[in-house]
């Protein structure tokens, strides 16, 4: 087999490859397909934190974005996983595209998103969703569902069609150290296949592990 002849995923996991394979095509490659056959949300990932202390969090998000620096998403720096982030930068991301039966997780450091990456982001939402930001006190108590409608109503008349980014809204972007590709095997023998390296700036290692 051959890069020329075989797809990314082929190449993956085939023990005689011993060429370089570059995990963020592969999860191109893999984001594609599941675009092609999950019912909604193809880029849904479960972001995994710890608390002050040091309790494990998770939630699902959508991924906004990526390249070779990371994955990014955005959320209210007041919301749970917001707190937990700025106190502990370090997180872990699932996808798991049941359609395809494959998973990739994803762990390393996070660091904040600059502010023309957060406004180039924010312009691009509908204004319902720019209105939302900042009518949501994010993970904070809510006395009634009526409550929150009041204050999106409020905030309509006050901003009109010219939202502007919440300073407390921006994104984050996990940067990986590790990059899993798992997919699924008869009689639970699972192909796992992990990219690893030492720093940001290191080569990246593949190696094949038991399901």
């Amino acid at each position: 087999m051959t890069a020329k002849t075989a797809s990314l995923t082929e190449i993956l996991f085939d023990d005689g490859y011993k060429g370089d394979v570059d995990p963020f095509e592969v999860f191109t490659e893999w984001l594609e397909a599941a675009r092609e056959s999950e019912i909604n949300d193809p880029n849904a990932m479960t972001l995994a934190t710890v608390d002050e202390t040091d309790m494990p969090d998770a939630r699902t998000v959508l991924l906004n974005g990526r390249d070779t620096r990371g994955f990014v998403f955005y959320t209210n720096f007041g919301s749970a996983k917001g707190r937990e982030l700025r106190t502990h930068p370090k997180a872990a991301l699932l996808f798991h595209w049941k359609s395809q039966r494959r998973q990739i997780r994803i762990r390393g450091p996070v660091e904040t998103v600059s502010d023309a990456e957060a406004d180039a982001y924010f312009a691009t939402r509908p204004i319902q969703s720019r209105i939302g930001a900042h009518a949501s006190d994010q993970s904070r108590p809510l006395e009634s569902r009526q409550v929150l409608f009041d204050k999106v109503e409020a905030l309509k008349t006050e901003f009109g069609e010219d939202v502007p980014r919440p300073d407390y809204w921006s994104g984050f972007r996990v940067k990986p150290l590790e990059i899993e590709f798992w997919k699924d095997g008869a009689f639970r023998l699972h192909d796992r296949v992990v990219f690893r390296r030492e720093g940001l700036d290191a080569p990246w290692t593949r190696s094949r592990l038991y399901p």
